[in-house]
């Protein structure tokens, strides 16, 4: 091979993700070229050697995967969230950024981290939410309840690989069937975007990350409905639920929580009201 294989492997690369209309090509390809060679990117930089026919074929067929536009973390099998590693793949919602609001909002309202809190993740999908809780509250337990046989594999394999086992448990259950008046703190992010809406979206999520972690109902607001119903009995006497929301949701979701107080919503870095406060009455 010659001495510009690399170069070479990566241009024509990042030409085929542009031509499939993936916008992060360039940063993609260097991430999975950095994967089949099972080095880092900073290596891929400095790297003193050009890939082996095996890893040139596995790095072209992870490029097709990305340019029918698969997900990148459905195929490196990993992405952070909130400084934290985590494998996914297909059947489990990827953590995105916004979420991590949530954990911000968290630590705020419980700022003694030694609390040991009884922490419950509704719909926990790859497990990220809760272990995140979790690492913030050394002497908390947690629950995280899914009802996807693909997303409880996930979840169980992150809070192993977290060392978190002897600290929480994965309920291969509905949120409905969670005990009462059991938490202190309560975490979800549900389904809500519109049916509708779901059509709209970009490839990576519409055709690949599982629909029943995305589709909120009509007017998104189904899961919404539903923990109204159950949270002020899941909820210790002044514990706290904290939800995510879509965009423009607050206004339509908190009058759905009559049992609760409820608080103003927290904004993310964009500036959108993300986090949902609620909070049983003493």
């Amino acid at each position: 091979m010659s001495a510009f294989a690399i170069r070479d492997l990566l241009h024509d690369a990042a030409d085929r993700l542009g031509e499939a209309g993936v916008e992060s090509a360039r940063l993609d390809v260097r991430i999975l070229l950095a994967r089949a060679m099972r080095i880092s990117r900073e290596q891929l930089i400095a790297a003193d050697r050009q890939p082996g026919a095996e890893e040139a074929a596995a790095f072209r067929a992870m490029i097709d995967r990305r340019a029918a536009r698969e997900p990148l973390a459905y195929i490196t099998g990993r992405k952070e969230f909130w400084s934290l590693n985590f494998d996914v793949g297909p059947g489990v919602l990827i953590p995105r950024p916004d979420t991590e609001t949530l954990i911000e909002t968290a630590r705020s309202l419980f700022p003694d981290r030694s609390t040991p809190l009884a922490i419950a993740d509704m719909g926990t999908g790859s497990g990220a939410l809760l272990i995140a809780a979790l690492k913030e509250f050394p002497n908390a337990r947690g629950w995280g309840f899914e009802r996807s046989a693909d997303a409880l594999r996930f979840a169980r394999s992150n809070l192993r690989a977290h060392a978190l086992g002897a600290r929480a448990e994965i309920v291969a259950a509905d949120w409905n069937t969670a005990p009462a008046a059991g938490f202190d703190l309560i975490l979800s992010n549900p389904p809500y975007i519109p049916t509708a809406d779901i059509d709209a979206l970009e490839p990576e999520v519409r055709l690949h990350e599982p629909r029943a972690a995305l589709d909120g109902g009509p007017d998104g607001l189904d899961s919404y409905r539903s923990l109204a119903g159950i949270l002020p009995h899941l909820l210790r006497p002044g514990a706290i639920a904290l939800l995510e929301l879509g965009q423009g949701q607050f206004a339509q979701a908190e009058p759905l929580f009559r049992d609760l107080q409820t608080h103003p919503p927290v904004p993310d870095l964009a500036g959108i009201p993300r986090v949902l406060v609620l909070k049983r009455p003493k």
